[in-house]
């Protein structure tokens, strides 16, 4: 019996977000020769995100344009994606963990009465047991889980399954669907204000550059700002840096702010409370700038350098002007 995985796109100001291919590359994994695999993309001005999804191994893709999908509305994108399932039929469903995927996945659960799980890290397919991981307890373990039978819904952690690679063959069909809002919807989103920690997005940077109280003040972010656009990643921020007013919120890193997995954390005067190990212990690389050589973020760090990160860091973003250039 032939299955239908479908993921939900995710795309942030007209660029597609690299956790939908991630999250393309879970239900890759999942599925068997002779299912098929669906996409499905809401929005305004959809038609170069459609056309780069179609390169890649995608049975159709659904795309529903209308200005009430236009900036996150969950009423309204939930009544969108439900006319598109009666369709579709998915057995599965794939989207990111972002704020998105994580407002839609279990209303999107409970409309297909199916199972759901979270924040899933890796997948293996054996057999017929498809096998999801994802971690516990702030990190500190992960469990490894199966679903009893379909249908059921993954959110897919950003930055933790390789993202597909385009087909560079046939190219997928894509399929326009009329969407009209019901006339019962409760709210309607007029405008959006972002707040974002510079060009690149902080959950999906593959470089993190986080500073903690040892910045002492606003202005002691902006070595860190510098050595992260030297290497095209995003800054990050510890609870206690935010709770000083060094920072906004919006880039806290933590039990309580956002969770990230980068290729490369650089933590310049984080002291590395367990809140804070909570929200970044899983980058594969985490380097550590701090004067005290007991802290404990030192201990949990690849690399370490011990000594003032006011030096250390334009040191740092120096060379690596030199050998990026």
């Amino acid at each position: 019996m032939s299955r239908t995985y479908t993921i939900i796109a995710d795309h942030r100001e007209g660029t597609l977000r690299q956790v939908t291919l991630e999250a393309l590359q879970a239900a890759q994994i999942a599925s068997l020769e002779g299912d098929r695999i669906t996409a499905i993309i809401m929005g305004t001005q959809l038609e170069s995100l459609a056309e780069e999804l179609a390169a890649y191994p995608l049975s159709d893709i659904h795309l529903i344009e209308h200005d009430s999908l236009q900036h996150y509305n969950a009423e309204a994108y939930l009544s969108a994606l439900f006319g598109v399932f009666d369709t579709v039929r998915p057995d599965a469903v794939f989207i990111g963990h972002t704020a998105v995927g994580r407002d839609l996945a279990p209303a999107i659960a409970a409309r297909l009465h199916a199972g759901q799980m979270s924040d899933v890290t890796s997948i293996e397919r054996s057999g017929a047991k498809i096998m999801f991981t994802r971690p516990l307890h702030a990190g500190k373990a992960f469990e490894k889980k199966v679903f009893a039978d379909f249908p059921w819904v993954v959110t897919v952690r950003p930055n933790n399954i390789p993202a597909a690679q385009a087909s560079g063959g046939q190219q997928a069909q894509v399929v326009r669907t009329t969407y009209s809002p019901t006339p019962s919807l409760r709210s309607v989103v007029k405008d959006v204000v972002l707040k974002t920690s510079g060009k690149v997005d902080l959950t999906e940077a593959k470089i993190v550059v986080s500073g903690g109280r040892g910045v002492k003040s606003a202005d002691g972010f902006k070595p860190l700002e510098e050595l992260a656009e030297v290497l095209n990643g995003a800054v990050g921020a510890s609870r206690g840096a935010c709770d000083a007013g060094y920072c906004d919120y919006a880039l806290q890193i933590g039990q309580t702010g956002k969770v990230v997995t980068p290729e490369i954390y650089i933590a310049c005067g984080i002291s590395g409370a367990i809140q804070h190990l909570a929200g970044m212990s899983q980058s594969r690389i985490i380097i550590a700038i701090n004067k005290d050589p007991e802290a404990p973020i030192i201990k949990t760090a690849d690399y370490s350098i011990v000594g003032d990160l006011f030096q250390v860091v334009p040191l740092l973003t120096q060379e690596f002007r030199n050998v990026l250039k």
